[in-house]
Order: C-alpha cells, then structure tokens, then sequence
C-alpha cells in the first residue's frame, strides 16, 4: 500500500456501510466492514467479535510511450478482532500479489506475499449533532514478504478517520493519513512520507444493499520530488445476513502519475 503501482493493500480499504443490514434481524447491529472502498470506517467490530474480510483486486496501467502493467492481488486478507473494550480493535493483514509487466515485447511476472499488516483501531468519539465520529488507526508494515515486494524495514503510520450519519441512509466521511514508505529507487532505498486523503459518500438502498462514491488522493514526498495521485471509484455492497457482506467496486486514476484502472471483489464474514 505504500509504494509501487499497489492502489488497494489491506491498510487502505474501508467502509461506509453501517447501514447496508438492518440491525432487527440480528441482535449485534449491523455489520460494519472496512471494505470495498479506501476509507475506513470509524467503527469497530466489537469486543469478543472476529470479522474476517478479503477479496480480489485487478489493476492496470499503462504510462504514455511505455508498455503495460498489472497487479493481481488474490487475498486482501485483513482479521479484526475486538479486544478490552467495544472502542478498540487488533488488524491483521496479508496477501499474496502477482504483478507483471510488458516491455520490449517480453511479458515479465513476479508472484509473492506482501509485508505484514499491523494496526489497532481505537474509536475516539461517538456522532453529536456536528460532532463527527472519530477514530485514530496506528499502524505498520513488517519487513516480511517476498523479495519482489517486501519494503526490507518496518514502516509505521497514522490514520485518522471521521464520519456522520446525514439521514437514515446517507453517510459522509473521511480519512486523513500519514504514513512511511520507500522511494521506488530500491538502489538508493530512502524513506519518505506519504500522506493520503479521501471523501466518500454512501447510500443504503433498502435493507440489506448500499452504493457509494469516493475520491482520495496520494501526495509522495519523495527525495528526488513531490508527486501526486488523484482516484475517483464506486462500488456496490450486499448483505448476505446478519454476519455476510459481499462487494464489487471500480475506480480510475485521475491524472497522470495514478494507475490508469481497478477494479475488484470480496467478501466479509463475522464471527461472535
């Protein structure tokens, strides 16, 4: 998630869609995902709760005057457990990838794991009127993945998230972070910050559906110069039950240094 062409890691996606189950057809609320959109979501999944959530990712790029590149990611695996109390959350992330590229005719692949995910989400406040709810996501990434897509160092970051409830079936929120990442001069191998913003809209349609519209952007603050992303995407959730969501998303960059295309799909199961 912090470097290279990789637009939707485990320490990137989130989700409105509190609202996608009806909380009477289960006594723990509706499920809460992190899922399929980048921004996460304030809430967490509640003491004693497991909720795994994965899926797939294609994306696709091709840089004027240059051949194409793609990236399959085959897992998104991402565990939340909520410990102590309902405000606090452990995460846990990893997935394999397969990327490629075509240059000089030749078609060349790399298959492997990403490094370790490591965060806990603690929420901060509940909505009050104006007032937002809000959550901070400390979180790392471990030096623990294969040699075409691990960092070699731990890279720490912050996460601060805010959402309010509009009306029974419209949520606005955000996120705002700051996170370490590697220049991908992999000779030199300097450390830079990379901040990140987004916005997304959700919508319930019914009891058990929700939709939503999301930009966010990358601003790297790399060694050699500052360089920018900019993505706009959409996606559709589905609420199996109580404890299953399904989602499908797109999204595009929207100028010249973010990869051209996504999209993908996953799934997420809650476990007492």
């Amino acid at each position: 998630m912090m470097c290279g062409l990789r637009i939707v890691p485990a320490l990137a996606v989130g989700s409105l869609f509190m609202m996608a189950a009806d909380p009477a057809h289960g006594q723990r609320g509706p499920l809460v995902a992190d899922r399929p959109d980048f921004t996460e979501a304030a809430a967490t999944v509640g003491r004693g709760v497991f909720q795994l959530e994965f899926g797939y990712t294609y994306e696709y790029d091709r840089p004027e005057g240059a051949g194409g590149s793609w990236v399959h990611s085959l897992g998104e695996a991402l565990l939340r457990v909520g410990v102590l109390s309902e405000a606090l959350e452990v995460r846990l992330g990893l997935s394999p990838v397969s990327a490629g590229a075509r240059a000089d005719g030749r078609s060349l692949t790399e298959t492997g794991m990403e490094d370790l995910y490591l965060g806990i989400k603690l929420l901060l406040t509940e909505q009050d009127g104006l007032r937002p709810a809000t959550a901070i996501l400390p979180q790392t990434t471990v030096p623990s993945g294969s040699t075409a897509f691990t960092s070699d160092r731990t890279l720490p970051g912050v996460n601060f998230i805010y959402s309010w409830d509009l009306s029974q079936t419209v949520t606005l929120a955000g996120s705002t972070q700051v996170n370490r990442a590697v220049a991908e001069s992999r000779g030199a191998g300097e450390e830079y910050r990379e901040w990140t913003q987004s916005v997304v809209a959700g919508f319930s349609v019914g009891a058990r559906a929700g939709v939503y519209a999301e930009w966010f952007g990358r601003l790297h603050d790399e060694p050699l110069g500052t360089r920018s992303e900019h993505y706009a995407n959409g996606g559709f959730t589905w609420s199996v039950g109580d404890d299953v969501q399904w989602d499908i998303r797109v999204g595009v960059g929207l100028n010249e240094s973010a990869t051209g295309f996504f999209t993908g799909t996953g799934l997420v199961v809650r476990m007492p």
